[in-house]
């Protein structure tokens, strides 16, 4: 269960580093908006997300067989492939050692995480 709350937290922590990285303009429909509101919307549609995560641990069985813990497991591990579709593109600035370490660390810990329960 380590390897899943690690995969969380290094995906967490990427979502902070996605303000700094200004993500919204290399993600379709955001990308047309000015850099105000493309970060407005981007921080605000984390809100409903973050609570559906919270409100999924919070129910989460000890079980390892949970849909959420697998789901957010395999997330992790296709989110690192969309960050690789995505390097070419001019706008993307996850660029940097530290982006990759926490993007390529959710991936790692969630694979790790579907291996090992």
């Amino acid at each position: 269960m380590i390897a899943f709350y690690l995969s969380m937290a290094f995906l967490t922590v990427h979502e902070l580093d996605a303000v700094r990285c200004k993500k919204w303009r290399i993600l379709p429909g955001l990308s047309s908006l000015n850099d105000e509101y493309g970060m407005l919307v981007f921080n605000f549609a984390h809100i409903p997300l973050f609570i559906w995560i919270f409100y999924n641990l919070s129910s989460l069985q000890i079980e390892s067989t949970s849909s959420f813990r697998t789901g957010f497991d395999i997330f992790s591990i296709i989110h690192v492939g969309l960050h690789t579709l995505l390097l070419r593109n001019p706008n993307n600035e996850f660029k940097d050692w530290a982006s990759w370490v926490l993007i390529i660390g959710a991936a790692a810990f969630g694979f790790i995480d579907l291996l090992f329960r």
